[in-house]
């Protein structure tokens, strides 16, 4: 397939996929004319792309995995691997463990809030605001320093 039905079907700008061409994650065929021709393959990158972007790994790091993938299975390889998953899973692990934090914050600042209260209850709040922002600096803090 062409690039704009490829750009279409996977919800990306043409000048993404262009820009994932550039950065060698994406490596279509080109036909006689010119045009850039969109196979399986490219199809299977994409995914993998998308997936891993949405997971929060950075261009780099995909790039590290699709260079990886087309190397032979080897120890070192599958070491590297396992590195770069386990960092993203601590990194991962902390978001959810401050989302889940944000969360009952939240919901403790709407109950305050609940009513009118804000007022009589804004040194709290600011309290909970406090707390979230110091939470969120751990967070980056931690991530880091993997």
């Amino acid at each position: 397939m062409q690039i704009k039905h490829f750009a279409n079907k996977y919800k990306l700008t043409t000048d993404t996929v262009r820009y994932y061409e550039k950065e060698g994650l994406l490596t279509p065929t080109r036909q006689d004319n010119g045009y850039r021709k969109y196979d399986v393959t490219c199809e299977k990158k994409i995914k993998f792309i998308l997936v891993l972007r949405k997971l929060g790994f950075s261009l780099q790091e995909i790039k590290q995995l699709l260079l990886l993938e087309d190397k032979p299975v080897s120890p070192t390889c599958n070491q590297q691997t396992v590195q770069l998953f386990t960092a993203k899973i601590t990194n991962i692990e902390q978001q959810i463990h401050f989302y889940q934090q944000a969360v009952l914050s939240l919901q403790l600042v709407q109950t305050l809030m609940y009513d009118g209260k804000y007022e009589e209850n804004k040194e709290k709040i600011a309290l909970q605001i406090e707390n979230m922002y110091k939470n969120l600096q751990e967070g980056r803090d931690n991530h880091e320093t993997p």
